[in-house]
C-alpha cells in the first residue's frame, strides 16, 4: 500500500509540474501576442532629431521631420505594426524601421514617398546594411510599388513581419500593398521605430504585436548561369587619394589584403555588407553642372575575379554598378563610368542592374584577371558582372 501510495504522489507531482509548464508556456504566448499601444506623448518613445508632440487634425499626434522614434526597451522577431499618420509635405520619405541592431548600423526599412504618390516607387523597401540604405541596388518587384499616398488626411499603415518575409499594407488592410518576398539585413530580430527622412509627417495610434515566430525560409531569386559570382575585395580607400584610370602594379596586387566573397542571387556584390558607407557630402546632388568636380568623401574599393578562356577571344561583359567603375582586364584599362544619382540627368536615379552598360573585353588564352574600381556616391555601392559569348 505505502509503495502503491508512493507511486501515485510521484504521478501527482508529474502532473502537476507538466501543467504548470504548459500554463507558463500559455501565459508567455499570450504576453508575447499582447498589443502593445504607445501614445504620442509616452515616455516609451526614444526620439531623435526635429520631433514634437502636436495636435494635428483633431489628433494628438507625434510629429518627425529628419528624425527617428524608437521603441525603448523592445525587440521584435516577428510581428505586427499598426500606426496612422498623415502628412502635409509635398516631398518627402516617412514609414517604418524594424529588426534595428547593431545600435542602428544594421536594419530593415520600409518608406513612402509622398513626391512618388502614384508612380511604381511610391514605396520602397530596403536594407540598411552599415548604415547604408541600398535601394539602388534591391529594386523592383518585392522592393518597390505604386501607391496612391493621401496628402493632409490621416491614412492607417499595417506592416506584417513573418520570418524572411514582410507585407505593408497602405490603407486597404486586405490587400497588401507591397510584399516584401524576401528580407536581405540578414538580421532577425531588433528594435521598432517611426522614422521619416524628410517632410513633416504625424504619426498616431501606434500598437504593435509580437507573433509567434515562423520558420526562416529564404526565397532567393536565381543566379543566372552566365555570372560572375567569385570575387576578391580590396581595403576600402580614399577615391580622390587614388587614380581610378591607374591599374594596379603586381606589386599593390601582391600586397593588398583581399577578402573572399561570393555574388548574392541574383548577381550582386553588395559592397555595404563588407564596409560601413561613407556618406559623402554629394556636390552635384542640387546643381547639376557641378558633377564632373570631385566629390569629398567618396570611398573606393577594387574587386578582382579570374576569367578563364579556352582561346583568343572576345566576349560580351554585362556590368551594372553603383556608383562610378574603372574597368581593367589583364592589367589595361578599357572603360570608365559613372551611374550616380542625378549624374546623367537631373532626374537619374542610378538604379543599379546588369544592363548599366555592356563592354567587349578581350581575353587572352588561359587565365585573365578581371579587376573593378567601384566608388560610391550614395543609395547603395555595389555591382553585377555577366558574361556571354
Amino acid at each position: 500500500m505505502k509503495s502503491f501510495f508512493g507511486e501515485n504522489t510521484t504521478l501527482s507531482v508529474f502532473i502537476g509540474l507538466l501543467l504548470l509548464f504548459i500554463l507558463t508556456n500559455l501565459t508567455q504566448q499570450v504576453e508575447g501576442q499582447q498589443t502593445l499601444s504607445i501614445p504620442p506623448d509616452s515616455s516609451r518613445w526614444e526620439l531623435e532629431g526635429q520631433t514634437k508632440v502636436t495636435e494635428y487634425q483633431g489628433r494628438k499626434s507625434l510629429m518627425l521631420d529628419g528624425a527617428a522614434a524608437i521603441v525603448k526597451d523592445f525587440e521584435m522577431r516577428d510581428g505586427i505594426i499598426d500606426v496612422d499618420v498623415a502628412t502635409p509635405a509635398s516631398r518627402g520619405f516617412f514609414g517604418i524601421q524594424f529588426r534595428i541592431a547593431d545600435e542602428g548600423k544594421n536594419a530593415e526599412w520600409v518608406y513612402l514617398r509622398q513626391h512618388k504618390s502614384g508612380y511604381p516607387d511610391a514605396m520602397q523597401y530596403t536594407p540598411v546594411l552599415n548604415t547604408g540604405l541600398n535601394w539602388q541596388i534591391y529594386n523592383g518587384e518585392g522592393f518597390t510599388g505604386a501607391v496612391d499616398i493621401p496628402k493632409n488626411e490621416w491614412f492607417h499603415l499595417r506592416l506584417e513581419i513573418t520570418g524572411a518575409q514582410g507585407k505593408l499594407f497602405v490603407k486597404d488592410m486586405e490587400k497588401p500593398a507591397l510584399v516584401m518576398n524576401d528580407l536581405k539585413s540578414g538580421v532577425q530580430k531588433g528594435q521598432v521605430a517611426l522614422a521619416v527622412l524628410t517632410g513633416e509627417t504625424y504619426f498616431s495610434n501606434f500598437e504593435v504585436r509580437q507573433t509567434p515566430d515562423v520558420a526562416w525560409n529564404r526565397q532567393l531569386p536565381p543566379m543566372p548561369s552566365d555570372t560572375l559570382t567569385k570575387w576578391s575585395l580590396s581595403p576600402i580607400y580614399d577615391a580622390l587619394a587614388r587614380n581610378p584610370e591607374q591599374p594596379l602594379t603586381e606589386s599593390e596586387i601582391k600586397n593588398i589584403k583581399w577578402e573572399n566573397v561570393e555574388a548574392e542571387s541574383p548577381g550582386f556584390v553588395v559592397l555595404y555588407r563588407y564596409f560601413d558607407a561613407p556618406h559623402p557630402r554629394v556636390t552635384f546632388a542640387n546643381d547639376f553642372s557641378k558633377r564632373l568636380e570631385p566629390q569629398p568623401g567618396m570611398k573606393m574599393v577594387y574587386a578582382r575575379t579570374v576569367i578563364e578562356s579556352d582561346r583568343e577571344q572576345f566576349k560580351k561583359l554585362y556590368l551594372g554598378y553603383s556608383d562610378d567603375v574603372s574597368v581593367f582586364v589583364n592589367g589595361k584599362i578599357l572603360y570608365r563610368g559613372r551611374s550616380a544619382q542625378y549624374f546623367r540627368d537631373p532626374g537619374f536615379l542610378g538604379i543599379m542592374n546588369p544592363e548599366n552598360d555592356v563592354l567587349y573585353i578581350p581575353l587572352k588564352k588561359g587565365s585573365n584577371e578581371l579587376v573593378l574600381a567601384v566608388s560610391e556616391l550614395g543609395g547603395g555601392w555595389g555591382f553585377i558582372c555577366r558574361l556571354t559569348d
